[in-house]
């Protein structure tokens, strides 16, 4: 799909291309490219002249390859973003040329990001002047949604550790707790490759000293914005792994819990197994045998032999 973006009156203009014709009339700030098919791509390349490479959004590109200018000027940036979805958090590739001060994106989805700055782009006037304007609006848009995204982390973490406080936390809760901090965790790290991968983008945009100065400062704040996620990331980190420890601390106390009431039973049955041992052995003289009250006076002593560690335990507090 081609969207192409046009600015009138301050304002950003989306319309859809579904032939090359239409592409040959328009004079865009910004065109925008879902998944495109090589057609499109051909019409891209005939309309604007340049290159946009097969392997442009793939994942194992190399580093070295994700920020550079061309000997043109034409500038090629290879940047991360964010989808939090509620189901399969992921980061998606995107590639941005920027080619004779038109913004050229493209990508495999839609984006949370894009669908935001479409969204703010028709309601606020002035708000794109030009292509860097696209770029750099993106990034701090990009900077914002990770933003939530943590809020909604913590406030589901808030949520496991109310239920990890609990005194009927048994294991199948801390089964679910578990998968819930696993989740939270992967989300967490996707975001803070999100935004790592936010700063070096706009740290070279301001490298390449292709912004003025509003841009520039602009910029310098959209840096500000990324530091501060930083260390918010580092702190759910942190009560990440105090909920997964905490977890497991009590999964542990629970299986010692089961452990405990094994042991128990083992050595209050030690004494009766004794006593029937004693009894069972084939020795002539032994008295009691020959007597009418051994049998019972047997059983007797097994049970008492079992009350008395099992009144023991219980009065020193082993059996809660």
């Amino acid at each position: 799909m081609l969207n192409v973006f046009t600015l009138a009156n301050g304002r950003l203009i989306q319309e859809e291309i579904d032939d090359p014709d239409a592409l040959a009339h328009v004079s865009p700030v910004w065109v925008d490219m879902e998944a495109p098919t090589p057609a499109e791509k051909g019409w891209v390349q005939a309309r604007f002249g340049l290159i946009i490479p097969d392997n442009i959004v793939d994942d194992d590109l190399e580093e070295s390859a994700r920020f550079y200018e061309e000997d043109n000027g034409e500038l090629h940036i290879r940047s991360d973003f964010l989808i939090d979805d509620g189901e399969t958090p992921r980061n998606v590739r995107v590639a941005f040329i920027l080619h004779h001060k038109v913004l050229f994106s493209v990508h495999a989805e839609d984006l949370p990001v894009f669908r935001l700055l479409r969204l703010r782009a028709r309601r606020i006037p002035a708000l794109i002047e030009d292509a860097k304007d696209v770029l750099l609006k993106l990034y701090d848009a990009d900077a914002e949604y990770s933003a939530d995204a943590l809020e909604s982390i913590y406030d589901e973490l808030e949520k496991v550790s109310a239920r990890v406080l609990k005194q009927d936390f048994d294991d199948h809760a801390a089964g679910i707790a578990l998968a819930s901090i696993a989740r939270e965790e992967d989300l967490n790290g996707r975001i803070r490759r999100n935004v790592m991968d936010t700063r070096r983008a706009v740290s070279f945009m301001m490298r390449a000293r292709m912004l003025n100065a509003e841009q520039f400062e602009e910029a310098r704040q959209i840096l500000r914005d990324i530091d501060s996620l930083d260390s918010h990331t580092a702190f759910v980190f942190d009560k990440i792994n105090f909920l997964m420890d905490a977890t497991v601390g009590f999964i542990n106390i629970n299986q010692n819990k089961i452990i405990k009431i094994f042991s128990v039973a083992s050595v209050a049955l030690l004494p009766p197994t004794l006593i029937a041992s004693i009894y069972g052995m084939n020795f002539r003289h032994m008295p009691e045998l020959d007597q009418v009250w051994g049998y019972p006076l047997a059983l007797g002593l097994m049970l008492a032999s079992v009350a008395a560690p099992l009144i023991y335990f219980r009065r020193k507090g082993w059996m809660r």
